[in-house]
């Protein structure tokens, strides 16, 4: 199986991080591609998340999303920045998942990396 179809495989269950945000007051969320990566169109929430200067941002979620849209297009090292710079954020709040749970932002993008490093490493043995 190749890298890029293993990493879209095993990262799909990721792009849920940005289902619904805990926000307070009536602040604008963000587009975060939520519906592209949930279908598995992680080119198409590339093309969206870039026309938007997502990687410019400091919004976790976008952050987090980028990271999952590149990975699913099979571009392993700017997902894995996507994912830092999402850690190292001064935003933070909860993402709520696809299961219905919450999850920090963090903690969230933490997450995404691990298992993204988890699969670069498996698909090289």
């Amino acid at each position: 199986m190749s890298l890029t179809a293993l990493m879209t495989a095993a990262l799909l269950g990721q792009s849920a991080f940005s289902l619904g945000i805990e926000t307070p007051g009536a602040e604008k969320v963000p587009d975060v591609a939520y519906e592209e990566l949930a279908t598995g169109r992680a080119d198409a929430a590339l093309r969206k998340l870039e026309a938007s200067d997502a990687a410019k941002s400091q919004d976790p979620a976008t952050l987090i999303n980028l990271g999952t849209a590149y990975a699913g297009a099979g571009q392993a090292d700017k997902a894995i920045a996507s994912y830092r710079a999402a850690i190292a954020s001064s935003d933070r709040y909860d993402l709520e998942l696809a299961d219905g749970t919450w999850m920090d932002s963090r903690v969230a993008a933490r997450t995404a990396l691990k298992r993204l490093l988890g699969t670069i490493a498996q698909a090289s043995r």
